[in-house]
């Protein structure tokens, strides 16, 4: 009996140490869970039983429950821990503390969402298409192939542009030309983007130093913006989904995204290393913020310059407690939309007749950052190295997690567009194209 309530009070000691290690943890959780139904439920207007199935049912996120109210929502852990996410309109949703009042209001980004252009999509692909290198049966093969396995590719939508047509476009059940979906990580290209088309205008130097105040006064200070774009500042951050770090404290804990990565002390001089950090993406979602003399503006540019000038009508970029747009992980567009994006790339920044951003902004941002082996430009992934073996070295994309990509092939004329829940290597991005590209070739 003795030896027995030692082993219940070793036991129970033991379920002491583990919850009060992960205690913490279910913040994030609930959190995730929380901002990640209401997003799919307002803004994309998935059925919440959907998104509980799907993309909520992952390890530990799992665990949460999450109750919904007319534009908000409440996620737990076992009855513990409950995040609030608010819904807010042209802004999207947002973890929210105490400090936060429901009542108090905000500003919203003007929007132009109309356009009597059908540009780039005009061209309606048929039987008696004069894409006579395109070998359709391969191709629809191909197509077919990105949804098979459906519990384990989790394909949502692939859509593929080449010599200015649709050539291929697929949904799975329960999504279709008109769903909202997020690109998590593309956001970052996205606001990468904007950074091109104020160098275009002259407005910016991408080699002058960052204008961080609290960095002048150490070696910090020889940060550039290009050093920024590149994720090669050489400042700590630590990108790790799994546990608590820099990333998930800044996305499910922080008021003002910007500031995380403002705060974090130098590791090595610029250049001398690379470290993916969504902290930096936001951190220039601050400096673009500064540029301006209010807020209105700041939440009107990223629409009035790009998204809706290229027509992206469907695209939102959700903001944190403060407003400030999260460049690093939240927007949300139509896989059409998306493309879009890939085709203004495709074009080198011309949009029907229009130029954006430089010629040679498109070759800086797949051009391969120091230290990257090869995979990353200035906020696009890259096929530079040789990552995909049987896809062209130009290839370069922008990804997002669980899969979310917009592949650009300058070389093939060729933009596709991937969105799901699972990426490589569950996902063989590799297969998937060099599928496609063969199909192409013939």
């Amino acid at each position: 009996m003795k030896i027995f309530k030692r082993i219940l009070i070793i036991l129970a000691l033991a379920l002491l140490v583990i919850g009060y290690l992960n205690y913490p943890k279910l913040n994030l959780i609930a959190g995730f869970a929380s901002k990640n139904m209401a997003s799919n439920v307002f803004i994309s207007d998935r059925t919440p039983g959907s998104v509980a199935e799907n993309d909520n049912n992952v390890p530990l996120i799992k665990l949460a429950k999450v109750e919904l109210s007319a534009k908000s929502a409440i996620g737990t852990v076992f009855g513990l821990m409950p995040r609030k996410t608010v819904y807010r309109e042209g802004l999207g949703c947002v973890l929210v503390n105490e400090s936060y009042d429901e009542n108090q209001p905000y500003l919203q980004p003007n929007r132009t969402n109309t356009s009597t252009s059908e540009y780039p999509f005009e061209v309606k692909l048929g039987t008696d298409s004069l894409l006579t290198n395109v070998n359709f049966t391969k191709l629809q093969a191909a197509l077919e192939h990105a949804f098979s396995e459906p519990a384990i590719k989790k394909t949502r939508s692939v859509l593929i542009y080449h010599k200015g047509q649709i050539i291929g476009e697929k949904y799975a059940k329960g999504f279709t030309k008109e769903s909202k979906i997020l690109g998590w990580s593309m956001t970052k290209s996205v606001l990468a983007t904007l950074y091109g088309m104020l160098e275009y205008q002259g407005k910016i130097d991408l080699n002058a130093p960052a204008p961080i105040a609290e960095w002048q006064k150490d070696e910090r200070k020889n940060i550039t913006l290009n050093h920024l774009l590149r994720m090669q500042s050489g400042l700590d951050w630590e990108e790790n989904y799994t546990r608590i770090s820099d990333v998930t404290k800044m996305l499910f804990l922080a008021n003002d995204m910007t500031k995380m990565q403002v705060e974090k002390e130098a590791v090595a001089k610029p250049t001398e290393i690379w470290n993916y950090s969504s902290g930096t993406t936001n951190l220039l979602s601050g400096i673009l913020r500064d540029r301006f003399t209010n807020r209105q503006e700041y939440l009107d540019f990223p629409y009035k310059t790009l998204i809706d000038k290229i027509d992206m009508h469907s695209m939102l970029l959700e903001a944190d407690m403060d407003g400030n747009y999260v460049g690093s992980s939240y927007g949300w567009a139509t896989t059409r939309d998306w493309a879009k994006f890939g085709i203004l790339y495709l074009n080198k920044g011309n949009w029907n007749g229009t130029q954006l951003f430089d010629e040679n902004w498109s070759k800086y941002v797949a051009t391969p950052t120091k230290n990257s082996e090869g995979v990353y430009g200035a906020h696009f992934w890259l096929n530079a190295g040789g990552k995909f073996p049987d896809v062209p070295r130009d290839m370069y994309s922008a990804n997002g997690f669980q899969g979310q990509y917009v592949f650009i092939v300058p070389s093939k004329d060729l933009v596709v567009v991937r969105m799901g829940l699972s990426e490589n290597p569950i996902f063989d991005v590799n297969e998937f194209l060099s599928e496609i590209i063969k199909a192409i070739q013939e």
